[in-house]
């Protein structure tokens, strides 16, 4: 199995970035994307912290395979 790579809420955005999402707002320490599609408004939420926990960066993950296909999230965030 594959082990989760340790990444910034920076690393994250732009990760995201690649994909077409772009950053509409901050609000403490929360980063908002959004990118617009066929099914709508598709809205991404990321911790802007220094080192993102595990079960965090996962849940990440999750949330975002619901939008981009997990196997091209996978290189991005797994070693």
């Amino acid at each position: 199995m594959p082990k989760l790579r340790r990444l910034s809420g920076a690393d994250v955005v732009a990760i995201f970035q690649r994909f077409g999402f772009v950053v509409v707002s901050q609000r403490g320490s929360h980063i908002k994307l959004k990118r617009a599609s066929a099914h709508g408004t598709e809205t991404l939420t990321v911790p802007a912290h220094a080192e993102l926990d595990a079960g965090t960066l996962r849940a990440i993950i999750r949330q975002a395979a619901r939008f981009v296909p997990e196997h091209d999230l996978h290189s991005h965030f797994y070693s």
